[in-house]
């Protein structure tokens, strides 16, 4: 047994780690957070200093049973989990669940899995810093009382199901708020002006009017205004201009500019990188600090000049603006410098790769430039036509990486030709170009990431699952809209002739963006309305700071959380009380059959429209909202039509055929079998016809396309793209084979691989019990007896377990159902017994 244990929080870390200590070190991991508040109570004695209840979670008992014995057998424990706020927590838990002695554990951290970087902090241990685990306990225990209060409240006066959480609330506010902008925003056409002129010597270059025309009536008049005139370079100004590099990468930064050039969503951003980190290839991917080690510097300083000479370098030291002392207190950065990329899985590379040029871009030269204006007068009218054009006389830190940016149509200056002033130019033509001002742009999940941060609101560890949560949770989803035609003029004179054009484009696409689902509207506009306080952004803001000041050991976690309940919890109690319920309800009209009210909220099973009130002797009637309808927009027109559904159009083979909604969308159904409309198609529009034509396309993408050892083989499309079904097997068919035209072989491959596959997860499989043993995802197994499931934890041994243990496993999670439905019954009964002496006591009185 080795003489020291070291305890870190992942499996890989652990396998990075060992790798740089002798065999006088055990590396194990605790697999994240093994302990936490309870699940199914709140967990938190308000009433004595909101001290925590914290509990070993079920899936880590084995775990914390195995660090207990291997803590037992060393001389030294080493708690080396991440140097942030949760990091100091789980060695904290780790240090109290294994009963440590002071005298045997050390805390060592470091920002890089490097031999260096691990022998430098086991040379220079520490003891667990209580103030940054205070902050952790806060912003746990804040976040649980919020979640726990306001959930409930959100049950009873709005929906059943929906929960509610600090900072996601206020992301989602964002978003609606957003959204609301774009609603209501007019748009505006005017004419942009651009020209191309050339020199006498043929060289051509665009410019343009710097102002835009209001109407077209102007523009057109300007157009003829240019009929014969003769143009001449009035002013050419030249001035030199520098670039400077942007800062290494912080968190957001990353996820910001991973969007933007990989198109990688906040959350994968994270993980490739916790990936790196654990592999040893980067710096911790947690930090707000744009700081570089002096150890950094001198790497980058020495790969700069080995790769692209001395004139490329430029050291630099950057100021962050982020006030709190949380996270890391060093930028992302590779480890080894002179790694230009790493092995590793595609997408990981290409994160690297960025985390790479960003870094050593930042200690690199200015890029230095030459900027050119250039004016153009006519003889016929006073307007000035303006170019711009850009000369890069040294590229410095370009040569390597420039900056991304969120606007769509950034113009880039291109070369201009030589000129001089009162040089004669000649016209190739002017064009009008009829153009719409814009409403804000819908939130990305990276733009959420920096207005965020701008704001204060959240850190480093929150900004992906804040962004999963709300998307989980249905108040957020990704638009997937490729946008609408809109018609536009465009004006043209050449050679001084005038002619029009229309033209179209397509706008209004949401594909990828962050869109408020009706859900995510109607619980923000409620909890804006009677918790206007902790969804503040100020407030929240302040909050974050309060977490600062704790870590910072400037304030005290309890006091702060005093502060904090005495305000919400009365006004919590206030809402459930006294709020009404119809909230998000909007009145469209009267049916002109009953006269009775016709109106759109959310109810039960999500977004629908109601003829009728609940307080009516007559039951009210109720139609769910299609997929493109929302409750903001929904008009009295298109309500009213729903009640049309479901609508018979005939009979098939004398089953009904019908059209109606669903919860993915309009559908035809005969019988027991359904067929989804084509995207866009309203079902109200579906004719008897239309239906047989999707229902005998449906009949012959069912037919059998091959027998493969005497089982039929059909194809279809589904959810998750184009697949293929044998033996009651859904089989994934990729891009590598052609989906239309699969050939015998083709189909035998795609059968053979998924028997393959699933032998290959068969990890025990005892067929007269009907038991199994099976790889689960993320490392996980799977037991499995007809419906009996039970998940098993990454440290199970699984090719050892035996069939006594698994019938026992079985055996336990079988029971404990069976006790609960046992309780519940019991319940009922003495709920039912409760309720009967009740009824005797009221008639005695």
């Amino acid at each position: 047994m080795a003489k020291n244990l070291v305890i870190v929080e992942s499996p890989a870390k652990a396998k990075t780690i060992e790798k740089f200590l002798g065999k006088d070190y055990k590396v194990a991991s605790s697999f994240g957070h093994i302990a936490d508040l309870p699940t199914k109570e709140l967990g938190v004695d308000v009433e004595k200093d909101f001290k925590p209840k914290y509990v070993v979670n079920k899936d880590k008992k084995d775990v914390v049973r195995n660090l207990k014995k291997l803590a037992e057998a060393s001389e030294t424990v080493w708690l080396a989990s991440d140097e942030d706020r949760e990091g100091e927590a789980i060695a904290w838990h780790l240090a109290e669940e294994l009963d440590l002695k002071p005298s045997k554990t050390k805390r060592i951290v470091f920002h890089e899995i490097t031999k260096n970087a691990i022998l430098k902090a086991i040379e220079n241990p520490r003891e667990i810093d209580y103030n940054l685990v205070n902050a952790q306990q806060a912003r746990r225990v804040l976040d649980r009382l919020v979640g726990y209060e306001l959930s409930p409240v959100l049950w009873r006066k709005v929906k059943g199901g929906l929960s509610a959480g600090r900072v996601q609330s206020v992301s989602v506010r964002l978003i609606v708020e957003r959204e609301r902008e774009i609603i209501d925003f007019e748009t505006k056409a005017s004419y942009r002006i651009d020209a191309e002129f050339a020199t006498l010597e043929g060289k051509s270059f665009k410019a343009k009017i710097p102002k835009n025309f209001d109407t077209k009536e102007e523009a057109e008049a300007f157009l003829k205004q240019n009929i014969g005139a003769e143009y001449v370079v009035a002013d050419l100004t030249k001035k030199p201009a520098k670039k400077r590099p942007a800062p290494p990468f912080t968190t957001s930064t990353l996820q910001q500019e991973a969007a933007r050039k990989l198109y990688f969503s906040v959350s994968k951003t994270m993980n490739m990188a916790q990936r790196l980190y654990e592999a040893g290839h980067i710096t911790y991917m947690r930090t707000d600090s744009v700081n570089l080690s002096d150890e950094a510097k001198k790497g980058a300083a020495k790969e700069i000049q080995s790769a692209y000479g001395k004139e490329y370098l430029e050291p630099r030291n950057y100021k962050g603006k982020s006030k709190g002392a949380q996270e890391a207190h060093e930028a992302i950065r590779p480890t080894h410098f002179e790694n230009h990329s790493v092995p590793a899985e595609r997408d990981q590379q290409r994160l690297y790769e960025l985390i790479w040029k960003r870094a050593i871009a930042s200690q690199m030269s200015d890029a230095k430039l030459e900027r050119t204006v250039v004016k153009i007068d006519a003889d016929k009218h006073d307007k000035q036509f303006t170019a711009n054009g850009e000369i890069l006389k040294f590229d410095g830190f370009l040569k390597v990486y420039l900056e991304g940016t969120d606007d769509e149509e950034e113009e880039q200056a291109g070369l201009l030709p030589a000129m001089k002033v009162n040089d004669k130019l000649d016209n190739n033509y002017i064009s009008a170009t009829e153009r719409f001002t814009r409403p804000p742009a819908r939130y990305t999940e990276a733009s959420l990431v920096k207005k965020l941060e701008e704001l204060g609101i959240g850190r480093p560890s929150t900004y992906a699952p804040t962004i999963s949560t709300i998307q989980n949770r249905k108040y957020i989803e990704k638009g997937s809209i490729e946008g609408k035609e809109r018609a536009y003029a465009k004006l043209v004179l050449k050679k001084d002739k005038y002619s029009e054009k229309s033209l179209t484009e397509m706008v209004g696409s949401d594909k990828g963006k962050l869109i408020p689902t009706d859900v995510g509207m109607v619980v923000n506009d409620f909890l804006v309305q009677h918790f206007s306080n902790i969804l503040d952004y100020n407030f929240t803001a302040k909050v974050e700071q309060d977490f600062d000041d704790i870590a910072e050991g400037n304030e005290k976690w309890t006091e702060m959380m005093q502060a904090f309940y005495q305000e919400f919890h009365p006004t919590v109690k206030d809402v459930a009380e006294n709020a009404e319920r119809e909230v998000g309800e909007r009145v469209l009209g009267k049916d002109p059959k009953t006269g009775k009210p016709v109106s759109a909220r959310l109810g039960r099973f999500g977004p629908m429209v109601q003829i009728g009130s609940v307080e009516d002797e007559e039951k009210p009637q109720f139609a769910s909202l299609g997929p493109d309808q929302t409750l903001n927009s929904i008009t009295f027109e298109e309500a009213m039509a729903l009640f049309e559904l479901p609508k018979k159009l005939g009979e098939y083979q004398d089953e009904a055929v019908e059209v109606n909604n669903g919860r993915y969308g309009p559908y035809v159904r005969y019988g027991k079998k359904f067929v989804s409309l084509d995207k866009g198609e309203d079902p109200l529009d579906v004719t008897f016809e239309r239906a047989m034509e999707l229902i005998k396309a449906k009949e012959k993408a069912d037919a059998p396309i091959y027998t493969y050892e005497g089982k039929d083989v059909q194809k279809g499309v589904g959810r998750f793209g184009p697949y293929i079904k044998w033996n009651n097997i859904f089989i994934n068919v990729n891009k590598k084979y052609d989906f239309d035209n699969l050939s015998e072989s083709d189909i035998i491959e795609l059968i053979e691989d998924k028997k393959k596959k699933e032998r290959d997860k068969l990890i025990h499989h005892w067929e007269e019990e009907g038991i199994k043993v099976e790889k689960a995802r993320w490392g996980r197994f799977k037991l499995s007896q007809g419906k009996t499931k039970v998940e098993l934890p990454k440290t199970t041994d699984a090719e050892n377990l035996t069939l006594e243990e698994v019938k026992a496993m079985l055996e336990k999670a079988g029971g404990k159902k069976k006790t609960t439905k046992k309780k519940t019954a019991t319940k009922k009964k003495t709920t039912a017994k409760k309720k009967t002496t009740t009824k005797k006591t009221t008639k005695k009185s």
